[in-house]
């Protein structure tokens, strides 16, 4: 098996979960939604659930802002960071996050924020023995992956720069960042045009493969003197508020960290958000799950 999960067929998690995730990355679209709307067949039966009931003062907070994040509940509650755009939990094992969570609108999307001003920095926040540097990365044929993207943090200076903390980055393949990857987050924003606020939830995921002897085995190279650990893939469980406020609707994406294959349609890396949920140990908006009788209510269709 020369390329694992090479165009997203395969997604070997575990038996108890693959079937499940072949069965959906084996459906093809033949086109992706940002060009030319929504696909009749799998997005068709993306799930509604009911919106829970929100506090007023925590829909007044500024278009990026984190204080709205809570309403859905956290992944998990582990060595939980606040920056001005975002929500992250740092794993200090990988020197990578577990998760970042960001909320994008048409608000978040614009404003005189500017790029080049920004920097790749270290996190002075988490202990000198935890975090990676740019030493680390440089030379090692990856890039600085976002996982909470600058381009969604347009509103203010303060909020893109934040996204270049190196808590906020994760090895990438070059080819996925620039490309496939690149066309997910693209996805992302411009699903604000038709939800009222768009959450993203994003991650690394190190993922088991089957090697020679039969048996399954995580496996990852690490990077630099800080042994910044590679992710075998990468996870955007994405929460889509209606216009109507009457329910929200959940997608989940799993791309390895590798080269993809351009033509293939983004609708091929759908995964139900269980499957993430298990390789991942993370737990996805738990204040849905609260008020609704399982979680198979709000996946399965």
């Amino acid at each position: 098996m020369k390329r694992w999960f090479r165009t997203g067929a395969t997604l070997l998690v575990g038996a108890g979960i693959g079937a499940s995730a072949i069965r959906l990355l084996s459906l093809s679209g033949r086109v992706e939604e940002e060009k030319h709307g929504p696909h009749p067949g799998l997005l068709s039966r993306v799930p509604v659930v009911p919106v829970p009931r929100v506090q007023a003062s925590e829909l007044t907070v500024s278009p990026g802002g984190s204080g709205a994040m809570m309403k859905y509940g956290f992944p998990s509650l582990a060595n939980i960071k606040t920056r001005e755009s975002y929500v992250t939990s740092y794993d200090p094992r990988t020197r990578t996050a577990s998760w970042v969570i960001e909320r994008l609108n048409p608000a978040s999307l614009s404003g005189p924020s500017d790029r080049k001003y920004c920097d790749f920095k270290e996190d002075d926040s988490v202990h000198i023995f935890h975090r990676s540097t740019n030493a680390d990365f440089r030379g090692s044929g990856f890039d600085r992956g976002h996982l909470a993207a600058a381009a969604n943090h347009k509103w203010s200076q303060k909020a893109m720069e934040d996204t270049f903390y190196l808590s906020n980055v994760a090895p990438q393949n070059p080819h996925l960042n620039q490309n496939t990857w690149n066309n997910l987050e693209k996805l992302c924003r411009s699903l604000t045009k038709r939800y009222l606020n768009v959450y993203v939830c994003t991650g690394p995921l190190y993922l088991p493969r089957q090697e020679a002897d039969g048996k399954l085995y995580v496996r990852y190279q690490v990077l630099g003197r800080n042994h910044v650990a590679v992710p075998t893939h990468f996870f955007k469980v994405l929460i889509l508020e209606q216009v109507d406020g009457k329910g929200v609707e959940l997608r989940s994406y799993v791309l390895p960290n590798e080269p993809i294959d351009e033509q293939v349609p983004l609708e091929r890396f759908l995964v139900p958000i269980e499957t993430i949920e298990r390789a991942s140990g993370l737990h996805f908006v738990p204040n849905i799950i609260k008020r609704t009788s399982s979680l198979q209510a709000i996946t399965a269709r």
